[in-house]
């Protein structure tokens, strides 16, 4: 393309984040001259950003215009690419909330972002505003590609999808790369030597294909040393980034599904009914389940993306190095047309074919100056398809809610969300969901609260 793009971040006081995205963008010769519009509702935290961001232009010595604003469809007119990274409600008081209150009434969770009474809650309070992001972009960039790094992933991606079926989006989660390096490290094998292919939807992909590359060009199944690894005790080996929370739920499914999942064994414990349950902390402790490991994560996260904003403002210069988002890899190339592959979440649209068209897959992608195309995988093994079902279940019903603006269809997702059915009985759901709505409060939509 001619000239260069705009690049709109929406929730950029989240300082640490912005830095790292913004920074593998401005890596890329092609796009080192972007504008980059920075926009937050809090203007100190906004501040404190563009202090950041601006001396990451000036340490990589590139000619990136950087812009602040506090009115959204300002920021967003005329852009090629938004990204949006916020969090309604913040840890406190709505990740607060959603850990507190079912806790009350016998349902402990890990990290309650995407699924589950908590994942159900916080994409109440979060499409809402995606929609108006939508509804902005239609107006003054209807071209742009949404880059999404909201949680729940899923549920958002969907939802965007059956309101604005214009707006070119993607949902995009680091789960998938992620998982791969910290296998590669179980297995000591470098990750640049795994060939992978991986589906599903998000935080429940499995990888189809999980293989090391030969000396000769031929490729060798990893499962099985997967496998005999954690028969003999051997794997899962200690979390490099995270002591808490081990990978032995995920390695356990592998053995029962015969395929890995993409993401955490603490995500992964509250998705499915057989790990955190009433008068057995067997489990817990047998598994590694990290119970309420979200509030614990959130506050440590504050702590030190605190600690590391204030880094970067003193600093005269910034060390800018490379993340593992897929940010830059599509706007370096749909602007020049050099083809990439990432894994994104976008409409099914028949992409698996075992699953819904409707709901949000999360596939492998060609993106180049056409925009993001996802890849045919066809039907899933069936155990796969069956349990990534319960998931949708969920994520369709808070969907409808959202559509309808109907009530009823929060209680029914709660009902359908595997380890809330296994705690707790009907009518503490429906309880439990009224203590939600009621102690969010303004965070939820009015019909909502108004029903």
């Amino acid at each position: 393309m001619a000239g260069t793009p705009r690049i709109t971040f929406i929730g950029a006081g989240s300082t640490v984040f912005m830095k790292n995205i913004v920074g593998d963008i401005l890596m890329r010769p092609a796009v080192a001259e972007a504008t980059i519009a920075l926009m937050d509702i809090n203007p100190v935290r906004l501040a404190e950003s563009e202090i950041v961001a601006r001396k990451i232009v000036q340490s990589l010595g590139v000619k990136a215009r950087v812009e602040t604003h506090t009115d959204q469809k300002r920021a967003l007119t005329g852009a090629d690419f938004v990204i949006v990274a916020f969090q309604i409600g913040g840890y406190e008081p709505c990740t607060v909330t959603d850990f507190e209150v079912p806790k009350r009434f016998g349902l402990r969770q890990t990290i309650a972002d995407t699924l589950g009474v908590g994942g159900i809650m916080r994409g109440l309070r979060t499409v809402p505003h995606l929609w108006k992001i939508c509804e902005d972009m239609l107006q003054v960039c209807p071209q742009a590609i949404m880059l999404q790094y909201v949680n729940p992933m899923a549920i958002n991606t969907w939802a965007i999808a059956e309101k604005y079926p214009q707006i070119r989006q993607v949902g995009l989660c680091h789960s998938v790369q992620g998982t791969a390096a910290e296998l590669a490290r179980d297995l000591d094998i470098p990750v640049e030597e795994i060939r992978y292919r991986a589906a599903g939807i998000n935080h429940m992909a499995f990888y189809l294909v999980f293989e090391h590359r030969q000396k000769d060009g031929s490729y060798r199944n990893l499962y099985p040393d997967l496998l005999r690894g954690y028969e003999e005790g051997r794997f899962p080996k200690p979390s490099h980034w995270n002591p808490r929370c081990p990978n032995t739920v995920r390695y356990e499914m592998l053995k029962r599904l015969g395929y890995f999942v993409t993401e955490s064994s603490e995500h992964f414990a509250e998705y499915t009914p057989y790990f955190i349950k009433e008068g057995r902390d067997d489990l817990i402790e047998r598994f590694g389940i990290p119970l309420d490991e979200y509030p614990k994560r959130c506050i440590e996260q504050v702590e030190r993306w605190t600690s590391e904003a204030e880094a970067f403002r003193s600093a005269t210069t910034i060390e800018v190095k490379a993340s593992h988002e897929y940010a830059s890899s599509i706007v370096n190339a749909v602007w020049t047309g050099e083809p990439a592959v990432i894994y994104g979440n976008l409409r099914n649209n028949g992409c698996i074919t075992s699953l819904p068209a409707a709901c949000a897959a999360e596939v492998p992608c060609l993106v180049d100056q056409s925009g993001i195309q996802p890849t045919f995988i066809g039907e899933l093994p069936p155990q796969l398809t069956a349990l990534i079902r319960t998931n949708i279940n969920v994520q369709e019903l808070t969907v409808r809610a959202l559509m309808t603006e109907k009530r009823e269809h929060v209680y029914h997702a709660a009902m359908m969300d595997p380890h809330t059915a296994a705690e707790l009985d009907l009518q503490k759901i429906w309880d439990l969901v009224d203590a939600l709505i009621r102690e969010h409060g303004a965070w939820l939509p009015e019909w909502l609260r108004a029903a």
